[in-house]
């Protein structure tokens, strides 16, 4: 059974900084893409970063860009979303998620869904 568990959300100032972690189990995590999401109230899911199996190549919204780093550990089949310089627009649901081998943008064609953290950033 696979499961993927988000963690590291909370409430932050403009401004500042935090770090989302998504530990997998119950899948072969070395073959997975992983991808962060985020949905607003009110608002359809939407992309914010993903990495390729290795990790070696990243891709990112433009709304995070410079602002957000996603990096991967294999070796502790977890996953990780580096947020500084936060906005208030920022503020949503954050989810990860894993599709088997082939990079994706698009939430349906991932496999695996965690349940998601809450991050809130206070102007």
């Amino acid at each position: 059974q696979v499961q993927l568990v988000e963690s590291g959300g909370g409430l932050v100032q403009a401004g500042g900084s935090l770090r989302l972690s998504c530990a997998a189990s119950g899948l072969t995590f070395s073959n997975y893409v992983m991808g962060w999401f985020r949905q607003a109230p009110g608002k359809e899911r939407e992309f914010v970063a993903t990495a390729t199996s290795s990790g070696s190549r990243t891709i990112y919204a433009d709304s995070v860009k410079g602002r957000f780093t996603i990096s991967r550990d294999n070796a502790k089949n977890t996953v990780y979303l580096q947020m500084n310089s936060l906005k208030p627009e920022d503020t949503a649901v954050y989810s990860c998620a894993a599709r088997y081998l082939r990079v994706s943008q698009r939430p349906i064609e991932y496999n695996y869904w965690g349940q998601g953290t809450q991050v809130t950033v206070s102007s």
